[in-house]
């Protein structure tokens, strides 16, 4: 893996910690472990879905060697006050970009997710935010957390939109990083709510216009909790 090659490059070895966050798929976490360190969870902002400066703090500890800093689904990560929380602890900060959806006309992807951000009901709508490069369009479904969220994705495809749970079990409910204590509520709260729909690359105006109307129709018939 390419972030467990980068951990020790930067020195990370075996009894380390380092923090990652549970809002993800499980690889950064095997990265940190095949480098004989032990991977902590940290929560997320629930703007963002990167990791909360905040709770990073509070599980920073005497052995942590590093914070991997993810820019998810294209949302800058607040680099600046991590650097200085990373200063302050003397840790490591390192950044990855999501993977998925790297590539694309930016600058499209953003006129889109303008006129989704303007029209969409029903449903939360990524947070904008300077250099959002909106690598996927990530919504939440408000109500009743992951039936409502479920239910919705299911009405969706039936009706021929493409969407996608971004992340699905959050990384400590993982069977292989499951102990008792993590407190991610923010974690766990995205993973219940929120839905991948299609990419920006690949819509035409009028699959946009029917998206608008598909989700709105659904929408209608959730209220929030």
């Amino acid at each position: 893996m390419r972030m467990t090659g980068a951990l020790k490059s930067a020195g990370v070895t075996t009894g380390d910690e380092v923090i990652v966050p549970a809002y993800d798929t499980g690889e950064l976490a095997r990265a940190v472990v095949a480098t004989g360190a032990v991977p902590v969870f940290a929560d997320i902002d629930p703007l963002t879905y990167c990791l909360a400066p905040d709770a990073v703090g509070r599980v920073i500890t005497s052995r942590t060697a590093a914070v991997v800093l993810v820019h998810r689904f294209g949302h800058p990560a607040d680099v600046p006050r991590f650097a200085q929380l990373a200063a302050k602890n003397g840790v490591l900060l390192l950044e990855e970009e999501d993977r998925e959806g790297l590539g694309g006309d930016v600058a499209q992807r953003r006129e889109r997710a303008g006129y989704l951000g303007r029209r969409l009901a029903g449903v939360e709508t990524p947070t904008p935010a300077e250099g959002h490069r909106y690598q996927r369009y990530v919504v939440r479904v408000p109500g009743n957390g992951r039936p409502d969220r479920d239910a919705f994705a299911r009405l969706l495809r039936r009706r021929g939109v493409e969407c996608e749970v971004p992340v699905p079990i959050p990384v400590h409910r993982m069977r292989e990083f499951r102990r008792d204590g993590w407190m991610l509520g923010e974690t766990e709260r995205a993973a219940d709510e929120t839905l991948a729909l299609p990419s920006l690359d690949g819509l035409t105006e009028a699959e946009l216009r029917r998206l608008v109307s598909v989700c709105n129709a659904l929408g209608g018939l959730l209220q929030p909790a």
